[in-house]
């Protein structure tokens, strides 16, 4: 789908062509890379994400459906999959009905919402010879703390397949059990740092793209790749990045200076707190455990971030800087 095509207001408001920014500087790009290859065959070939790299294409007839689609991505390590777990619980307990899926190999996006390691959609699909029409909903799909519906894709064998497969597979498995079809909310939360069209296939899915990144030189790198993803996926898919979320980090300094650099703005700000990192070693989201004033804090921020990303986040137009530029800028040395 072209970006001219895309429904307006899809989330945030804005009026006319510059509504959506990121929308209009990527539709400027993908015209500069149309001209440079005019003798493309559109009709016989999807119009490119990128150049010098094989496309992940996800079949475009497989659509998610009414829910509002987030991805949350960041550094590996970083904490992307505590901080999409709690957002779903705050999603529910904004008495949304939500599905979180897991997309990374290591499998443990919802540990803390379903307090054990779930399959995965390749391993129950290993089990029946890989014939999908097979399974049961029950068989991949796990309810977790609150009513959130769990789903871990997992990955291929290390260094025999694509992520972007794995990705495709289980949005067409929920589809075909119509558990997408009652959803408000789903929650990609995707393997960390973004260096392949596979991870990225879930870009391909979501309304809102997220980065989840720590004060500090490797995850700010983490971001300003992954913000360029985003970029390169918004110019044939409705996916916008909505912002930064700054997580165990009590000092934002170095975040902040990046954002005013390159046009990102942060959505919520989760201190380096003992009480979050505890939170996966009890097997529990934020939201189950015994109060305190730090934790009520925590919790506070992920309600504001899950009704400020309900209600609709415009657009950031981001400039991603070059890696070399990026060093130079942090002052590494």
């Amino acid at each position: 789908m072209s970006l001219d095509r895309l429904p307006p207001g899809l989330f945030g408001s804005g009026n006319g062509a510059n509504a959506d920014p990121l929308a209009n500087a990527a539709s400027q790009q993908s015209t500069q890379d149309s001209s440079q290859d005019s003798t493309q065959d559109s009709t016989q070939h999807p119009p490119l994400d990128g150049q010098g790299s094989v496309q992940v294409q996800l079949d475009p007839s497989i659509q998610i459906g009414k829910a509002k689609v987030f991805a949350v991505y960041g550094k590996g390590g970083i904490g992307k999959s505590t901080t999409s777990s709690n957002l779903s619980v705050a999603f529910s307990k904004l008495g949304k009905r939500v599905v979180q899926i897991g997309c990374d190999p290591k499998h443990d996006s919802t540990f803390t919402l379903t307090k054990s390691l779930v399959p995965t959609v390749i391993d129950v699909l290993e089990t029946v010879n890989f014939h999908p029409e097979e399974l049961r909903l029950d068989d991949f799909v796990f309810e977790g703390y609150n009513g959130v519906m769990c789903v871990e894709a997992g990955g291929p064998p290390a260094g025999t397949g694509c992520g972007g497969y794995v990705v495709g597979q289980t949005v067409k498995l929920l589809k075909q059990h119509h558990l997408l079809d009652d959803t408000d909310v789903v929650i990609f939360d995707v393997l960390g740092d973004v260096v392949c069209g596979g991870f990225a296939a879930p870009l391909q899915h979501a309304d809102r793209a997220v980065i989840v990144t720590a004060n500090d030189f490797d995850s700010i790198f983490a971001m300003n790749r992954i913000a360029s993803a985003i970029l390169a996926k918004a110019k044939n898919y409705k996916v916008r990045l909505a912002g930064v979320i700054a997580n165990r980090s009590d000092q934002t300094d170095e975040i902040d200076r990046f954002n005013a650099a390159v046009g990102l703005k942060t959505l919520a700000h989760l201190p380096n707190l003992d009480i979050i990192r505890r939170s996966r070693l009890k097997k529990s989201t934020l939201f189950e455990l015994d109060s305190t004033p730090e934790l009520e804090a925590a919790k506070q921020q992920y309600m504001n971030l899950a009704q400020a990303l309900w209600d609709g986040v415009d657009p950031l137009c981001v400039s991603p800087m070059k890696d070399r530029d990026l060093f130079d800028f942090l002052g590494f040395d």
